[in-house]
């Protein structure tokens, strides 16, 4: 295997690219950082035949897909603050029967919605908070969802 900074110096370039190709300067630039930082955990445990470029441009994706998402989170500045308070939440009893649905869902299921969907969080980090797989949190959520959209509307039939 080679050593890792001659990984760096052969696909540096390629991987630079595509981060350049889907994001701002400054972001790419980061996710180029970010992306060997995880290959260099990764790498010794990279099986021999593995296409290395792929590997790393798959890495690449992943972090561009972060920056997305965080980039999204991040509060955007605006010229003047609009008054505290002039927009009200929901009523009382306004969203009741979602959040009973909510609320008969199983566990796992209800606090991946939840986090996700409500709190705003990448399958990722519902996936470290509730203590499981990137993958079982993403399926947790779209079947908490799927659960959610066939029990609510049948409800809101009924009424």
């Amino acid at each position: 295997m080679k050593p890792f900074d001659d990984v760096v110096a052969e696909h540096g370039a390629t991987v630079l690219r595509v981060c350049r190709a889907a994001l701002a300067q400054a972001d790419a630039d980061d996710a180029w950082a970010e992306t060997f930082v995880s290959a260099m955990r990764a790498y010794p445990s990279l099986p021999a035949d593995a296409n290395v470029e792929a590997w790393l441009v798959a890495i690449a994706h992943h972090k561009i897909i972060d920056t997305h998402r965080a980039t999204r989170r991040r509060p955007v500045p605006v010229d003047v603050l609009p008054e505290s308070g002039t927009e009200p939440g929901p009523g009382p009893g306004e969203h009741d029967a979602l959040y009973d649905a909510l609320k008969r869902l199983p566990d796992k299921q209800r606090h991946a919605v939840a986090y996700h969907h409500l709190g705003g969080l990448s399958h990722r980090e519902v996936a470290t908070v509730l203590g499981g797989t990137e993958a079982a949190a993403r399926r947790a959520s779209a079947d908490g969802i799927k659960a959610l959209r066939r029990t609510y509307q049948q409800e809101r039939a009924h009424r």
